[in-house]
Order: C-alpha cells, then sequence, then structure tokens
C-alpha cells in the first residue's frame, strides 16, 4: 500500500477511558517517519451518545481504513469482523480491524505485543508459573502469548468464574504442556507464581487501584501490567519495591501499534526511530 496519489489514511481508536491513549500519537508519528499522511481519532461511544455498534458503523462508513479496538469491546467486535486466523478465532478477541472492500477483517496484535515486550526484557528465560489476574480481552491475548513462551503453569484468574473457565479450556484445547488452572482469589493464585500479570483495568488512569495487595508479590520474579496509561501503575510500583523484574504496559502498547501499523499500511516502519519520535515528545 502507498500513501499517495491514494490520500491520506483515516485510522482510530475505539473504547472508553482513552483520552489519554497515546495510539493516536504512534500512528501519527509513524506517518510522519513514511511520509504517509495518517489522521487518528479517539472515537468515545458514551462521549458520541452513540452506541459501539453505532460508533463502528460509524468509522466503517466514514472512510476509515481500520481501527483499534481497546476496553471494554474486544470480546464484542469479534462478532462484527471476519476473523481468517485460527489463533486468533480461539482466543476470541480482537483489537485491530482493516476494513477490506469484502468487509471488515479483524486481528490481535495484542498477543504478539505481548511476546514482544516479555522477550525486551526477559529474553529466553521461561515464564515459569504465572498467575494472570484478567481474562477478558487483553487477558486472553496475553494467556496465548504465554503458551508460546512456554510457561508451564497459567493460573487463570477473575472474579467471574465462568469467563476463568472459558479461558482455561481454550488454552487446554491447544494441546500444549503447559498447565492450566483456575481461581477466583488472586491472592492466592499468586502463592509461589514466578511471575503475576494483571490484565484488569485496575490502575488505569480515572480507575486506579491495583487488582493484588503488595505482599502477596513477594517470592514472585517478575509481573507485567497491560496498563500503560499511566506507564507507572501502582501495581508495578508494588512489584519494583517488592524486587521483581517489570515489564511496563507501555512494551506492549508499542509492540501492538507497530503491528497493527503493518496491518494497516504494509508500509516498512523503522521501528527504532518511532520509539525514540514518541520519546522525544514525552519530554
Amino acid at each position: 500500500m502507498t500513501c499517495l496519489p491514494s490520500g491520506p489514511v483515516k485510522l482510530g481508536l475505539i473504547g472508553d477511558n482513552i483520552t489519554r491513549s497515546k495510539s493516536p500519537r504512534l500512528h501519527r508519528t509513524a506517518g510522519q517517519l513514511t511520509g504517509c499522511e495518517v489522521s487518528y481519532d479517539r472515537l468515545i461511544p458514551r462521549d458520541m451518545d452513540l452506541s459501539f455498534d453505532e460508533v463502528f458503523e460509524k468509522a466503517r462508513s466514514g472512510g476509515f481504513r481500520g481501527i483499534n479496538v481497546t476496553y471494554p469491546y474486544k470480546e464484542v467486535v469479534t462478532a462484527k469482523v471476519t476473523v481468517t486466523d485460527p489463533l486468533v478465532r480461539a482466543i476470541g478477541a480482537v483489537n485491530t480491524v482493516v476494513f477490506d472492500a469484502d468487509g471488515p477483517k479483524g486481528f490481535n496484535t495484542d498477543y504478539s505485543g505481548f511476546m514482544a515486550a516479555y522477550r525486551a526484557v526477559r529474553g529466553r528465560d521461561a515464564p515459569g508459573t504465572v498467575c494472570l489476574i484478567g481474562t477478558g480481552g487483553v487477558g486472553k491475548a496475553v494467556a496465548f502469548g504465554l503458551i508460546g513462551l512456554g510457561a508451564a503453569v497459567i493460573r487463570c484468574v477473575d472474579l467471574d468464574p465462568a469467563k476463568a473457565e472459558a479461558l482455561a479450556d481454550a488454552l487446554r484445547a491447544l494441546g500444549s504442556d503447559t498447565t492450566v488452572e483456575t481461581s477466583g482469589d488472586a491472592r492466592s493464585a499468586a502463592a509461589g507464581a514466578d511471575g503475576i500479570i494483571n490484565c484488569t483495568p485496575l490502575g488505569m488512569v480515572g480507575i486506579g487501584g491495583t487488582p493484588l495487595p503488595p505482599d502477596a508479590m513477594v517470592g514472585a520474579k517478575w509481573a507485567f501490567d497491560a496498563v500503560y496509561t499511566p506507564v507507572e501503575t501502582q501495581f508495578l510500583q508494588d512489584a519494583a519495591r517488592a524486587g521483581l523484574t517489570v515489564i511496563s504496559g507501555y512494551e506492549l502498547f508499542f509492540g501492538q501499534g507497530v503491528d497493527a501499523w503493518d496491518i494497516f499500511t504494509g508500509i516498512p516502519l523503522d521501528h527504532a526511530a518511532l520509539r525514540a519520535a514518541i520519546q522525544e515528545e514525552d519530554q
């Protein structure tokens, strides 16, 4: 795909509580680095006084090349797109949609973004036993990423037992060597875990909080928070104080973002230059 003479690339993000999302900056900067005119709009259903379905249709019919989808719509959107990747169908959540002539196509770059974030910090070290708190859209993607990374045990934690069991069943169906367990209590699931992951919205700007008390982290080796706004969540601050290696949600954000850019445009992108440009804007 080329930007000219076909014109600018129109992109957007549908989600709640996204006023401070850095996704617009990432994609607009990617456009600047590649000589491509890019617009990227925040589409917040409640602020637009529209339902998710109405916002999705507005984007589809409004000339958008594609959209990212974030909390709480990653599972809802799967009913509105065609998913060709069997792995993404198994995950059951979509965070990237491309509007093609033959209909909207769904992808999941949270999965690949998480694996890249993990390897950037821990290299080839295996995840070990992992306590995964939150089994919604991003939790599903991260769980499949843990399978790909060779986790020994995944403890799926959710206040809704049915959601945790559904994810566990999907993971077991892969036939990997990973043992999958479920729990409704984060503290007990964290006991003896090597890794602790937050895939709940707790800690986000406008929500706050943390899914686990600090003392429950003691003894673990690493922690990851899918929340990246703010980057330094209470969860990660507690983990760092407990001596854990911290993997920031910003790394997932960056990884899923560059993978989404490739899906949206197919235009080669210098990842190091993009990271530097975004960080310079943050200073």
